[in-house]
This record gives C-alpha cells, sequence and structure tokens, in this order.
C-alpha cells in the first residue's frame, strides 16, 4: 500500500508542476508518467477518470500547498501590510528562482481549461478562495470588519494574481514591486480608516 501512495503522490506532484508551468491542454499524461517515474498503468489506477481528474486533485494538492505557505508567511508579520508584503517577497522570490517559469500554480489551467470542465473550474475557485480566506482571517484578526476584511482581501489577491501575469510576461519583477507598494499603502489606509472609526 506505502508503494502505491507513493506513486500516486509521484505523479500528482509531477502533474502539478507540469500543469503549473505548461498549462493543461499542452500537458499530456505520457508526459505526466514519465516525470513520474511510475509505471503508465499506475496513472490510470490511481486517476481512472483521466487527465481531468488527475488535474483537478493536481490543482487541489497546489492549491493546499500555497495555502499552507501563505499561512506561514502571515503568521509572524507585525501587521497587515507587513504581512501582504511577506506575501509578495516569497512569491517574487519562487518567480525569480524559478526563471519566471513558477507563478501562480492555478493560473495557467484557470486560463487554459476552467472554462471547459467544471471539476477544474471547482479545484481552480476552491485554491483562490483558501487564499482569499487566509487573507481575510488575518484582516479581521487585525480588526477589520469581515465585510471590509473580505472586500480587501480580494483586491489584494487579485492584485497578486494580475502582477504575477504581467511579471512572467515582462520577466520582470517591476510590476509585483509596484503592486506591493499600492497594496502596502491600501492596507494602511484602511486600517487607519477602521481605527478612526471605532
Amino acid at each position: 500500500m506505502a508503494r502505491r501512495t507513493d506513486s500516486r503522490r509521484r505523479i500528482l506532484e509531477s502533474a502539478a508542476e507540469l500543469f503549473h508551468t505548461q498549462g493543461y491542454h499542452a500537458t499530456g499524461l505520457n508526459q505526466v508518467v514519465t516525470a513520474s517515474g511510475a509505471p503508465k498503468g499506475s496513472l490510470y489506477f490511481h486517476f481512472p477518470g483521466g487527465k481531468e481528474q488527475l488535474a483537478a486533485e493536481a490543482l487541489r494538492m497546489s492549491g493546499g500547498d500555497l495555502r499552507d505557505v501563505l499561512s506561514q508567511a502571515v503568521a509572524g508579520a507585525p501587521d497587515a501590510a507587513s504581512a501582504v508584503g511577506a506575501v509578495m517577497d516569497l512569491l517574487i522570490g519562487l518567480l525569480t528562482t524559478s526563471a519566471f517559469q513558477r507563478g501562480c500554480p492555478l493560473a495557467a489551467v484557470t486560463l487554459d481549461a476552467a472554462a471547459d470542465s467544471e471539476p477544474i473550474r471547482l479545484a481552480c475557485a476552491e485554491g483562490y478562495d483558501s487564499w482569499r480566506t487566509v487573507l481575510a482571517d488575518f484582516f479581521t484578526e487585525r480588526g477589520l470588519a469581515a465585510d471590509r476584511a473580505g472586500a480587501l482581501a480580494i483586491v489584494v489577491l487579485a492584485s497578486i494574481e494580475g502582477g504575477l501575469l504581467l511579471a512572467k510576461a515582462g520577466h520582470d519583477t517591476a510590476p509585483l514591486r509596484a503592486v506591493a507598494d499600492h497594496l502596502h499603502t491600501t492596507i494602511e489606509s484602511e486600517f487607519t480608516r477602521c481605527a478612526s472609526t471605532t
């Protein structure tokens, strides 16, 4: 059983990496098998639903992994602006060390296949929502009302996603740094407004 579990995990990790960097349609199952080193039969054993099932599960794994990383990044921050700054630094580091190949682990497949596959769309939506929840919970813990925290989390997440896309396209982290500066000001303003009304 342990060997089967290990094989399944290798397939998922390889698929997640390929979907991350290549998107859904450009990634073939033979490529996943080769990258994972697992027997081809084990792919269909573990994922009888084929590529769609594999993608949905790989995306959930990637989304959960990044959620955990985001939670750790914000946990030690002294304030909300610093927390978002820590997230931005983390993402900039991932992007530059991968030669601009690794941005958001969900974006390529969201753009590529979410409109055509409900399981894939749901997996992507769940991942994004889990990241938004990490941010919203952090903002709420720091004193924002739940509705304001939720709205701010959406703005932060959407800004980061856009910055990652522009940075990947230009092979330049300047868009992300500009987004980081703007978010710092926005977050400080939001918390100042919150403090002045309490």
